[in-house]
């Protein structure tokens, strides 16, 4: 609803991000988020746990793992994550055989894409 032209809410922050995965996902998505991502699982409330998935947290922002069935990865929608450490990141990921693709598509913005092991399409930031 609108007031005299200013609106009387104001959304303040994203909460979390939800991707999803195939059913049994789960510890394939801990070994990438919190593994290779180093992203910490958190504890889904009891009422959840039975949908399946699996919650991390980063910062004061969460990323929800999600089952989906039928499945299919977010090939062009996507989360996009600031990163502090730019350079090491991609030296880690790297390492662990994860590819990633630079993206210089935006001036002056410095990013790339990774597909995490289900295939959804992740942006990180400089």
């Amino acid at each position: 609803m609108e007031r005299g032209g200013e609106m009387e809410f104001s959304i303040g922050k994203i909460d979390h991000v939800q991707v999803a995965g195939p059913k049994g996902s789960e510890a394939e998505a801990i070994g990438f988020y919190g593994g290779i991502l180093g992203m910490k699982e958190v504890e889904k409330p009891e009422p959840l746990k039975a949908r399946g998935g699996v919650w991390f947290e980063f910062d004061r922002f969460q990323l929800h793992i999600g089952i989906e069935e039928p499945f299919a990865p977010a090939k062009k929608a996507h989360p996009a994550f600031r990163v502090n450490g730019f350079e090491a990141l991609q030296k880690h990921l790297t390492a662990q055989r994860v590819e990633w693709k630079a993206d210089d598509s935006i001036p002056g913005v410095e990013r790339f894409f990774v597909f995490d092991p289900f295939g959804n399409r992740l942006e990180f930031l400089k």
